[in-house]
């Protein structure tokens, strides 16, 4: 499949090593944002948008994870960029796996935010698929989104959590569906060895879409790699707890 020309943005200054971050499917750039003003200060952070989310275009799917690796390096090379830190949350860890492995030489950290390399088997991708091709976002908005946010921070911040449920509805249903076949069945673990490059994984406490465990495995397999559970958060961790996890974000890819 031909190349898809993501929407990006950059923030920091131009002369700071540069962090990609990879935002999970179902959410934008705009889910970073709680990073920005800690990361900026010693990062110039290139964020993008997947397929059909924001104003990146949607072709018909289905889509592969070379489909879309390959949209990020068109980035990368666009840009220039021969040296960068990679973040990647939720669902974007693996693509953020995927460049790591793609240009070992040319990735300086890794980072994964309540990260996955694989397809969580809790999650029927090709019925998520065909509900939201039949019904649109909204079908299966509430379902999704519900291991977001602990139900205390939905009580405290019911102003965010609106925010991110209505960017979610506004996605391409061709775009996320296309996503979801890249993700049916996916699984990087055998590749997870090769990852030569300091790596932090992050896991939130109470994330019933990718619980503590799955991050413990992720990080025993990639040599060398630091594991932090994040308390009283659920997936979105980098929102619900964005203090701990720019402090430990910085520490990793910050100097």
């Amino acid at each position: 499949m031909t190349v898809v020309p993501l929407h990006y943005r950059f923030d920091g200054s131009r002369h700071a090593p540069v962090a990609l971050l990879i935002p999970p499917l179902g959410t934008k750039w705009s889910v970073w944002e709680p990073q920005m003003p800690e990361l900026t200060r010693t990062l110039r952070v290139l964020r993008v948008n997947h397929r059909g989310h924001g104003a990146t275009p949607a072709p018909e799917g289905p889509y592969t994870l070379d489909d879309l690796g390959n949209d990020v390096l068109a980035v990368l090379d666009g840009c220039g960029l021969d040296r960068y830190s990679v973040i990647g949350a939720g669902t974007g860890g693996a693509l953020a796996t995927w460049v790591a492995l793609s240009r070992p030489a040319q990735v300086r950290r890794l980072a994964y935010v309540a990260g996955t390399t694989g397809a969580p088997p809790a999650v029927s991708w090709s019925k998520l698929a065909d509900q939201v091709l039949g019904s649109g976002m909204a079908a299966v908005s509430a379902e999704t989104t519900r291991a977001w946010f602990t139900p205390w921070f939905v009580e405290e911040r019911p102003d965010v959590v609106a925010r991110l449920v209505a960017e979610f509805e506004g996605i391409s249903p061709v775009g996320y569906a296309g996503h979801c076949a890249a993700l049916d069945g996916l699984d990087q673990r055998l590749s997870l060895a090769r990852i030569r490059v300091s790596t932090l994984v992050l896991s939130a406490a109470h994330d019933p879409f990718l619980p503590p465990g799955h991050g413990r495995r992720l990080a025993d397999a990639i040599p060398g790699a630091r594991f932090e559970v994040i308390p009283r958060a659920a997936h979105l961790v980098g929102i619900e707890r964005a203090e701990r996890v720019n402090e430990l974000l910085m520490a990793h890819v910050g100097g």
